[in-house]
């Protein structure tokens, strides 16, 4: 993984994770559903574009690599399963 990537990724995975520790708090306090919900959302943003970032350091370096090695089939079978996953 591009180390700028995986930095970036590290960067929105903590903003998630204290995000959601803000989302238990909500329910433990039994706040209004709205706006725990208006906060989910934003960590699946969050999420998303986290995922975005992984996958665009994955098709500058790993990818890329995989094809000039010659595995393409293996390389596209690898980005169409994550297709798929996405659009569940």
């Amino acid at each position: 993984m591009v180390s700028e990537a995986k930095e970036q990724a590290l960067k929105r995975l903590s903003y998630i994770e204290g995000h959601l520790a803000g989302v238990r708090k909500m329910m433990e306090e039994d706040q209004y559903c709205v706006d725990i919900l208006k906060q989910t959302y934003a960590v699946r943003r969050a999420i998303e574009k986290m995922e975005s970032v992984l996958l665009g350091g994955h098709l500058q370096t790993c990818a890329v690599q995989g094809i000039k090695e010659g595995r393409e089939d293996e390389i596209v079978a690898e980005l169409k399963d994550l297709y798929i996953q996405a659009h569940k």
